[in-house]
């Protein structure tokens, strides 16, 4: 029996993982949740050590994979302390566990390592975060890779995928605003289009990840840094005009070419995917096509 530790099952990625891999033949899969924690997961807090290890001693995984994050950049901005507990100490106690028993990890890192100036970026480009978040997963790449060296650090960009809310994603976080936009006499909303992100389906990071997983099972790991995008560039502006015509609202949306966030982003940091694509290993669902889906499951769940 093939065991899997999905640490933080409970969120986006969490639970695009465990579906793709519950019910494989051979495999038995174990998630974790901590404030969202029900029958189905095993309550953990990854910010206490004690806790990972008891869980990793009881359940004893062949692989770990740890999906539980603080993955708000103006969250980290303001809180980075708290960033620090979830994105690097807890990977360095969690991948001590692994270590421990022998099994591999796989650690969601982000695009945001890179400051966006010179894309697109191969795993082994020098990393420069401009952001408290992107550094908290700088560290935490480190932590992972000083602990263990039977373990995978994947960088993702912008998500999306099957949703509990509308903030649950970066991208369908616009939709309260394009639907305000369409509503008669209402102002239209400034949506930036200086940045440029790869919208990634979390349908397909699982794919990925099972893919990674089989390989760890067969006994020909994937080890050290990987990356896996999206191939279709969008600013914000891009992507609440094409949640308007998914949602099919005549959504009156304005453009802004500046940065005027609080927390500075990068303009481009495109990852480039070809390691994996050398293994065999990816896939990617159109985006409008993915889109269709999510806003279907999420309609049918209300």
């Amino acid at each position: 029996m093939f065991t899997v530790a999905v640490i933080g099952a409970s969120g986006l990625v969490g639970r695009a993982v465990v579906e793709a891999i519950s019910g494989y033949a051979g495999w038995r899969v174990v998630g974790t949740a901590h404030r969202r924690a029900n029958a189905k997961t095993v309550a953990l807090d990854i910010r206490d050590v004690a806790a990972i290890d008891a869980f990793v001693d009881c359940h004893a995984p062949d692989a770990i994979v740890i999906a539980a994050a603080e993955r708000r950049p103006d969250v980290c901005e303001r809180h980075p302390e708290l960033a620090r507990q979830l994105n690097v100490d807890a990977v360095s106690a969690t991948a001590a566990a692994a270590r421990r028993r022998g099994a591999w990890i796989l650690s969601i890192s982000t695009d945001y390592v890179f400051d966006g100036t010179r894309a697109p970026y191969r795993e082994d480009d020098a990393p420069c975060p401009i952001n408290a978040y992107g550094r908290s997963k700088l560290e935490g790449e480190k932590a992972l890779a000083d602990t263990t060296n039977f373990g995978c650090v994947l960088r993702l960009p912008l998500l999306f995928g099957h949703i509990t809310d509308w903030q649950e994603s970066a991208v369908t976080s616009l939709v309260p605003a394009v639907l305000a936009s369409a509503a008669p006499g209402a102002a239209p909303v400034l949506m930036d289009a200086w940045a440029t992100r790869y919208p990634t389906f979390t349908d397909d990071v699982a794919h990925v990840i099972r893919q990674l997983l089989e390989r760890t099972a067969s006994g020909n790991a994937v080890c050290g840094l990987a990356q896996w995008s999206g191939d279709e560039p969008m600013t914000k502006f891009d992507i609440a005009t094409r949640l308007a015509r998914a949602l099919d609202v005549n959504a009156r949306l304005t453009a802004s070419n500046t940065d005027a966030g609080a927390t500075p982003r990068p303009r481009d940091c495109h990852l480039d995917s070809s390691r994996l694509e050398a293994l065999g290993i990816g896939r990617r669902t159109p985006f409008d096509m993915a889109l269709e889906q999510v806003l279907a499951r999420f309609s049918g769940a209300r």
